[in-house]
This record gives C-alpha cells, structure tokens and sequence, in this order.
C-alpha cells in the first residue's frame, strides 16, 4: 500500500507568525514537506518564492479569493451578477499559483445572498456555478492545473455556503463535465453534513482531487477526542491507493506535542509520525533539523509500541523542557 503524505494548512497551524512566508519556514522547520493555504494575497509572492525554494516546501492548494469578507463574502464562484469579479480572483489565484508550482486551486463557492432564501435561488446559483467553473477549468488546464470544489458543512460551520454536501459537488461536477474540476474532501465537513463515510469515500474517490482533515466536533488534531475513527479512516484510504497530500487543516489545542497517528492491521501496529508540531515561543524559534514528513514504523507487540512512543515523547519533552505525557495503549 501506499505512503500517505500529509501537508500543513498554514492558515490553521503557525498563526502566532503574520506573514504566511513564516508559516512556510516554519511548516519546514516542524517536519511537512508540503503546505496548503487558503488566501496568500496579502502575502508578497517574491517572498513566498524565497520561503519555498529555501525550504525545498512544496505548496500544494491556494483558495479563490474570498471577495470582500467584512462584506460577508466567502467565494464567488456561485454569486450571480459578480462573475467579473470572479474571473479577476482566478487571475490573482493563478498568478500566485504559478508562481508557486501550486498545482491546485480551491475555486470557493460563496454564500447564499444575504436575505435570499437557498431554495428560491439555488437553481440560479447552480447554474452561475457551473458556467464559472467551465471557464475556470478552460484556463487552469493550459497551466497544468487541477480546480477543486468543497462541499462545508451548513450544520455549524456556515449555515449560508452554497455548496454544503458531497452529493451536491458530485452533480455539479458532472455537469461541469471536466477532467480538471475535481472534489475537495474535507472530512470535517463530509461528517458533519452526511457521515456513512466509508460508502461516500468509496463512491465520490475516483473525483476526489485532495483530503483534508480535523476531528468532529471541534475541528482540532484527527487523534483527538471526537467522532471520527482516523486510523479506519486512513487505512481506508490506503486501500484506495489515494496519491495526493492530506491537509491537516484543524485548531491545535496543545502549546507542544508531538504528533503520532496509528493504526491496527490486524497483526501489526502501523505508525505514522506526521511530525513535530509545536506552537512557538520568543526563546525558541523551532527545530534546527528537518524531519521527515511521515515515518512509517511497524510494532507487533503493543507493549513495544506503548515503550515506542512513550520514549519518542520523552525524548521530545527533553529537547524543549517539556513534562513528558506518558501514553498507554
């Protein structure tokens, strides 16, 4: 099966640094090899391109433009009247795409209208959508690049985003009818709106073009107290032979953890060490090596697994003067 590669949401994960370039020296400094963003534009791109090439990060999904976000904005991908305005965000998202080797782009949806009612105009938003797509697909494709739509969730996160189930995405997408406009996966979301996600996983995998990840409810780290079962969820994934990257896009809730993920195949423990997460302080800048993004390690015997991680652990609270957590399987 394959290795699965997970990258840092830096718009979730090092917000205690402004800019985003930081972000990027500092997904480095804490193992990913990969980052996802969602709005870079007020980011200098030269300096995005020096944080990138210093590091050797490689920048793996940008969002559309929002709009005007103090005005409610988030997307307009499906706003009617304001496709002019959506075209100049594909131009900016392009241009930073491009300039970053990003190969993909979030093309957002948006919110119903305020004081519309989704049932009265959902066949025009649809259709506004659709055509916006179909012409986002025609130029990412000379760039060699994927769109992605993303159904979020109407329960909690935004009770007024258009696009908010996995069964809806999959029908526009077929109406789009193209190759490049795939689905965003955010598992968060997919739960929270429909869960049965091993039958929709199975369903929409041959559209999905990226994952992402949290746990349900609180949208913090996949190993924390929640709904969701990520060890299933990623050998479930491995049997798909999923190949992109899995964002962590989630709320850390500890100042300095370090971060593991496991799972049970029956007659072996499989470890993933995603990598070094901590949260900075004004003593300490970060790591002064580079981990990889995922280790892989297979323990038969869960008394060596718990010994494993517990001395991983030790010897992190060591290095930063932390009291270790002793785990027990």
């Amino acid at each position: 099966m394959g290795r699965l590669k997970f990258c840092a949401n830096i718009t979730w994960l090092f917000t205690e640094l402004p800019d985003f370039s930081q972000r990027i020296y500092a997904a480095a400094s804490a193992g990913f090899q990969a980052v996802e963003a969602a709005w870079l534009y007020e980011s200098d791109l030269q300096e995005l391109q020096k944080a990138k090439e210093a590091t050797g990060v490689e920048v793996v999904l940008i969002n559309t433009p929002p709009g005007n976000i103090k005005a409610g904005d988030l997307g307009l991908g499906a706003i009617p009247g304001r496709e002019a305005e959506f075209r100049q965000g594909l131009d900016l998202a392009l241009k930073y795409a491009k300039g970053l080797d990003c190969k993909r782009i979030h093309l957002m949806a948006g919110r119903v209208p305020e004081g519309s009612q989704r049932t009265t105009v959902a066949k025009e938003m649809e259709a506004v959508f659709v055509q916006n797509l179909k012409y986002a697909a025609d130029k990412l494709s000379k760039e060699g690049i994927t769109g992605l739509i993303e159904p979020i969730n109407s329960r909690i996160t935004d009770p007024t985003y258009f696009l908010d189930s996995p069964h809806h995405a999959a029908a526009i997408l077929e109406k789009v009818g193209k190759p490049n406009i795939k689905l965003q996966m955010d598992v968060f979301h997919w739960q929270i709106m429909d869960g049965n996600l091993t039958q929709n996983i199975q369903k929409y995998f041959p559209i999905i073009g990226h994952v992402q990840i949290a746990q349900v409810p609180g949208r913090n780290e996949p190993d924390s107290a929640g709904e969701l079962n990520y060890s299933y969820l990623f050998i479930t994934l491995e049997n798909h032979k999923y190949q992109g990257y899995i964002g962590c896009e989630y709320k850390p809730l500890g100042e300095c953890y370090f971060h593991i993920l496991f799972y049970y195949y029956g007659t072996h423990y499989k470890i993933i060490i995603i990598s070094f997460h901590f949260r900075f302080h004004k003593e300490r800048s970060g790591l002064d090596q580079k981990l990889p993004d995922t280790e892989h390690i297979k323990v038969t015997n869960p008394k060596l697994l718990n010994c494993f991680i517990n001395s991983c652990l030790f010897s992190v609270s060591l290095r930063f003067k932390q009291i270790p957590v002793a785990f027990c399987l």
